[in-house]
């Protein structure tokens, strides 16, 4: 006979606890918990196969880390991203980025190491439409940039929005694919800027990047 959930995992261990936190985030990540969905504990620790209390301890570092809002008496709810949270997102990463891909031009230092791989397997992604892959290795060719030029608090700063920028770009190509050519374009147009240290066309093509993104959610919304 099957033992519950709270006695079959007897005490909690980091990695039930890492575990949980993995298989919630990427689940919201990828939209199988919608927004504004509360989510049930007995639920989250059947499907992920552990006790109610590493879920509780996943569900505190998700709100850490803004995936979810802590509501008193209901519980756990998946963060809404508003439009001007949306906006105000990718305004934080042009300053961030803009930052970063000037200093590399500037210090010439060209693209960083393993930027091309990451962009053939974002290529890859996308030709199967793998789009919780995709928008991953989006956020990571940018977090690329910023670390390779950025400082160390900025990159930190740029590192936090991390959950919200996969969220989004997960949105976006979901609703977007057509966007998918453009997005693999505009990439490789940024690190052949860098390359030639040309920070004018470096900054240019990221502005047109990011900014393309809140104006085709909003028309998504109408």
């Amino acid at each position: 006979m099957s033992m519950p959930a709270d006695e079959a995992a007897g005490d909690v261990s980091p990695s039930a606890s890492a575990t949980a936190y993995r298989k919630i985030s990427e689940a919201i990540l990828v939209g199988t918990y919608a927004e504004g969905e509360f989510l049930d504990e007995s639920g989250l620790a059947r499907s992920v196969g552990t006790s109610r209390t590493p879920v509780r301890e996943a569900l505190r570092r998700l709100h850490a880390e803004r995936y979810v809002d802590l509501v008193p008496r209901r519980g756990a709810q998946v963060r809404v991203i508003t439009a001007t949270e949306m906006q105000e997102i990718y305004e934080t990463r042009l300053v961030i980025e803009t930052a970063a891909l000037t200093k590399i031009c500037r210090q010439r230092r060209g693209a960083p190491a393993g930027v091309e791989q990451t962009l053939e397997a974002m290529e890859e992604a996308g030709a199967v439409q793998d789009w919780f892959t995709f928008a991953r290795l989006d956020q990571h060719f940018h977090q690329s940039l910023v670390e390779h030029g950025a400082n160390r608090v900025l990159a930190d700063l740029y590192h936090a929005l991390r959950p919200r920028h996969i969220r989004l770009a997960v949105r976006t190509i979901t609703e977007g694919p057509h966007r998918r050519e453009t997005i693999e374009r505009e990439h490789r147009e940024i690190v052949a800027a860098l390359e030639s240290h040309d920070a004018a066309t470096a900054v240019d093509v990221l502005n047109q990047h990011l900014t393309a993104v809140p104006e085709l959610m909003r028309a998504f919304s109408h």
